[in-house]
């Protein structure tokens, strides 16, 4: 490992070190190098589920003490647990609890980050990491030594899961390594992070503010027309096993450019559009998406953040941009937006190291080349 007053995440070289160092360790399941990405580590589903009352954090206990406490109705979060070794059904709209397969012992100065899987998030599940006596989801301290756990609520489909499957992934980062404004706008004169079309933005399209503005494409690229999807209120089970299996049309509503390049989404309705720009991220750099909150209302823009160093570069800068697939849905009323208009945020942050593997085909991402991309469960029509 990097000294310790280095700062950056931490590349797949220095996660598999990690792991034989048992600073990420399990004790039922071995770490295989398949779930070791360029600057992540797909957690794993332990056996057993918990269907919880409601959501909580455990900012003053142990989360397994949580579960169990009573609370002003004198009984405790659990409503029942059921074994998913061998399979098990969560339910649209229930909340769950999962521990993980994965435990940690960080060394001092490393902190973890945790965001669902590009296929949990286009599928509306919301996960999120918790871990004993934190107040924050997703964030694990620095120094920090114990299990982890998966909050799971499926939003817009019933789905079958089972142990060992993968729906977070999670980064090891050292010290403070976001770039500045001014690195970014040096970044992107060099390596040409946004594109538009087959150009790429000059510096005075380039919209900065503590990281990369982007905007919805709802002009569509294709013949078809087709902007985005909306998930169906009243589906089948989707089992997250599955890859190429499921007709399109049993799950989601497609939608269509008009004349007018806008579209109203629904409150409380999940829907999964692009954006206009095309995102190059150099093999020295991971990036995060974060939600752009309109002011009017507010908008969740994304649930799964993560980009590999390599997604719309490759190892040496041959891919021209890969759009980002946005998971989208509106709250409290109906909300209409506009093609261009500006929806979500990229920022970066730099690597301790280049990764020995970058996102891409060879290792087997599946979005490098994406357009509208639905997750890996369905079919193309």
């Amino acid at each position: 490992m990097k000294k310790v007053n280095e700062c950056g995440v931490l590349s797949c070289q220095m996660i598999k070190k990690a792991v034989q160092k048992k600073q990420v360790f399990s004790k039922t399941l071995p770490i295989d190098d398949d779930q070791i990405q360029p600057a992540s580590l797909d957690l794993r589903l332990g056996s057993k589920a918990y269907r919880l009352v409601s959501s909580f954090l455990p900012e003053s206990s142990d989360v397994m003490d949580k579960l169990y406490t009573p609370d002003v109705y004198g009984s405790d979060l659990v409503m029942y647990e059921t074994d998913i070794s061998e399979g098990g059904i969560l339910e649209k709209g229930h909340v769950y609890l999962i521990p993980l397969a994965e435990e940690v012992a960080l060394p001092p100065g490393v902190r973890g980050r945790a965001n669902p899987k590009s296929t949990t998030g286009r599928l509306d599940i919301f996960a999120r990491v918790l871990t004993d006596r934190n107040s924050r989801f997703d964030d694990i301290a620095p120094g920090y030594k114990g299990r982890l756990y998966l909050e799971v609520m499926p939003r817009s489909f019933t789905i079958r899961i089972k142990e060992g499957l993968s729906l977070v992934q999670l980064r090891l980062i050292s010290g403070e390594c976001a770039l500045a404004d001014s690195k970014l706008k040096a970044l992107h004169k060099d390596s040409k992070l946004l594109f538009n079309g087959d150009a790429h933005l000059t510096s005075d399209e380039l919209k900065v503010s503590k990281g990369l503005f982007m905007s919805v494409d709802l002009s569509g690229d294709g013949p078809d027309g087709i902007i985005g999807y909306k998930s169906k209120r009243n589906s089948h089970v989707v089992d997250l096993t599955k890859r190429n299996h499921y007709n399109i049309l049993d799950f989601w509503e497609p939608l269509r450019r008009n004349s007018k390049g806008t579209l109203i989404l629904e409150p409380e309705d999940f829907y999964i559009l692009s954006s206009k720009e095309r995102i190059r991220v150099p093999p020295r750099y991971a990036a995060e998406m974060v939600a752009f909150e309109a002011g009017s209302g507010e908008l969740r823009t994304h649930y799964a953040g993560f980009f590999d160093p390599g997604f719309g570069f490759g190892a040496k800068g041959e891919v021209k941009g890969t759009k980002a697939v946005l998971e989208v849905r509106a709250h409290d009323v109906p909300f209409m937006i506009a093609d261009g208009q500006t929806f979500c945020k990229l920022y970066f942050e730099k690597m301790l190291e280049v990764p020995e593997k970058v996102y891409g085909p060879r290792i087997g991402s599946s979005y490098q080349y994406q357009t509208i991309t639905l997750s890996k469960q369905f079919k193309n029509l």
